[in-house]
């Protein structure tokens, strides 16, 4: 059943389509099939669209587009909104995983009573989808995680951890985009940047599409860190 949506106010200058409230691919494919009809149209005084999980807020110049016009637009567009089932690029990602690379991969195995290696096996055999780009530049929300390695966040954060962290908390699972804090559980990293203001494009991933995990050999670390440094993605598109 398609959900009805809520129009939420957000200040003068934005507003907020809201389909539900829970971590739902379903919920996810009926906001990003409505943001793409809200590009396409492109109305007058439109400056943003941010997708997330399960809402679309969408930020617009009051004084060129009215309100009450806007939230017009949208109930007319949701009434019979289709979902956007289409999956978007599916993107390969190397990942180094433990020892100084993945620093928390043996806590979180000893939490499960699992090895380090069946972690790295459940990890990289998931598909995950990529819910939304959020929090800094570039950070990938990911959802998918098996659930016999959830974890719950750290009691205590960090206060920096690198550029390519290959991180879960709780039942999500994500790539740090840069340098940055965070609470959840690193167990690896790879060169790959989502983020690169210096390269075309500069968010390499998007709502929609989907990441798989390859654990490789340390021994490549300095060849895959050389390439990224040279402008290559390094991860590679799996499916177009």
């Amino acid at each position: 059943m398609v959900p009805t949506p809520k129009i939420l106010p957000c200040g003068d200058s934005a507003l907020t389509v809201e389909f539900g409230s829970t971590i739902d691919s379903g919920l996810n494919a009926m906001v990003l099939a409505l943001d793409e009809i809200v590009r396409a149209r492109a109305p007058t005084g439109l400056i943003e669209t941010v997708p997330t999980y399960r809402s679309l807020t969408i930020q617009f110049d009051p004084a060129v587009i009215d309100y009450d016009a806007l939230v017009r637009l949208l109930d007319e567009e949701t009434k019979d909104l289709v979902p956007r089932h289409a999956v978007g690029r599916r993107w390969r990602v190397p990942v180094v995983y433990g020892g100084e690379y993945g620093s928390d991969l043996e806590e979180v195995a000893e939490i499960h009573g699992l090895t380090p290696a069946q972690v790295i096996d459940i990890h990289s055999s998931a598909v995950y989808r990529i819910y939304m780009i959020g929090f800094l530049p570039g950070f990938t929300y990911l959802g998918g995680l098996d659930k016999r390695i959830a974890t719950s966040r750290r009691v205590h954060p960090r206060a920096k951890i690198p550029a390519g962290t290959i991180m879960i908390g709780g039942e999500q699972a994500g790539i740090a985009p840069m340098d940055m804090p965070s609470g959840w559980h690193n167990l690896g990293l790879t060169p790959v940047r989502p983020y690169a203001p210096e390269r075309n494009p500069v968010f390499l991933f998007a709502a929609g599409d989907e990441i798989v995990f390859e654990p490789v050999d340390a021994s490549r670390w300095e060849a895959m860190e050389k390439a990224v440094q040279a402008g290559e993605p390094v991860a590679e598109e799996v499916r177009p």
